[in-house]
């Protein structure tokens, strides 16, 4: 029998169908039973199944699952149930610390005045630099692992859900309003508030995709604004490009898309500069604490070097 088509052990299968139980039932009950979470439990079980390359990759993806099945559960309470919003304080601040005074002598936050400043090409680069939040992270995490820097990757994919582990914490220890709720709703509070695509609306007018309308109609949850793990994202991967045998146009092109997400967030409503320069902080954080707290410590440093070991296509894995 060829290494490919090796068969999981008994241990290996029980694992993923326990894993795949659990996420769905607790999903169904708790969440709300979507026809996507039946398809993705197949998908994912189909490709464990499948062969002895596929379930590797399925494995090694385990970070970026965990991360989509995190943000789905955090309808099961929402943080506005466990502190309350801030929606007043943080546009006064961030006026205070970076607003811009007009010649009339009134002030405005960054966003507002890039309400009124809008143009086409921002607009169009606005909305293509926030569409690569998740998907470039994820691309660049596969180049590494298939590239054979599978130790390094692990590196990224688990830093990168760590910012996700902090930044959801910073949702429910301070539930924030994002810019495009004040502008619309004013400084009082409704819960029963739908996602809003503000700025990136513009996007969708001028491609007709109607991308981000389908997006933020399901957003988890509006008060979510602090810390802006879209400016951290690609970030951690610009970090991690510079850490290893990555070529000079991925870093550039890491680089180029962090900064227009950064500008982005602010230019179309969806985060002040507090929260982005928050975001920012969680990704140095979290990159701190597994490099120079986690991996100091030797029986997670051997766990990583078992991962790295386990997910290797190459590697056979005795039952």
């Amino acid at each position: 029998m060829t290494p490919r088509m090796t068969l999981p052990s008994c241990r290996e299968t029980t694992s993923v169908v326990v894993a795949l139980a659990v996420w769905l039932s607790v999903t169904a009950l708790c969440v709300g039973f979507r026809t996507e979470h039946l398809w993705l439990a197949l998908l994912l079980a189909a490709l464990f199944f499948a062969c002895h390359t596929s379930r590797k990759v399925v494995v090694a993806l385990l970070p970026f699952i965990i991360f989509g099945i995190s943000y789905d559960w955090m309808n099961i309470v929402h943080n506005y149930e466990v502190n309350p919003v801030d929606i007043e304080g943080i546009y006064n601040t961030e006026k205070a610390l970076f607003g811009i005074t007009l010649a009339d002598g009134s002030r405005l936050t960054p966003n507002e005045f890039f309400a009124l400043h809008t143009t086409p090409l921002l607009d169009f680069l606005g909305g293509f630099f926030y569409l690569c939040w998740v998907p470039v992270p994820i691309l660049f995490g596969l180049w590494l692992y298939f590239g054979g820097q599978r130790r390094i990757y692990l590196h990224f994919a688990l830093v990168f859900l760590l910012v996700n582990f902090i930044g959801f914490a910073g949702y429910y220890i301070h539930p924030a309003a994002p810019p495009w709720y004040v502008a619309l709703h004013g400084f009082g509070l409704d819960l029963t508030t739908p996602g809003e695509v503000a700025g990136l609306g513009a996007f969708d007018d001028m491609t007709g995709l109607g991308i981000f309308h389908g997006l933020y109609g399901r957003n988890a949850n509006v008060f979510a604004a602090v810390p802006s793990l879209h400016s951290a994202y690609t970030f951690v991967a610009f970090i991690y490009a510079m850490k290893s045998k990555s070529p000079a146009w991925i870093r550039g092109a890491l680089a180029v898309i962090t900064v227009g997400i950064w500008f982005t967030a602010v230019y179309t409503s969806h985060h002040y500069i507090i929260d982005v320069s928050l975001g920012i902080l969680c990704s140095l954080l979290a990159y701190a604490i597994f490099e120079y707290g986690l991996m100091q410590i030797p029986a997670f440093s051997r766990f990583i070097d078992r991962y790295a070991r386990y997910v290797n296509p190459a590697k056979v894995n005795k039952h």
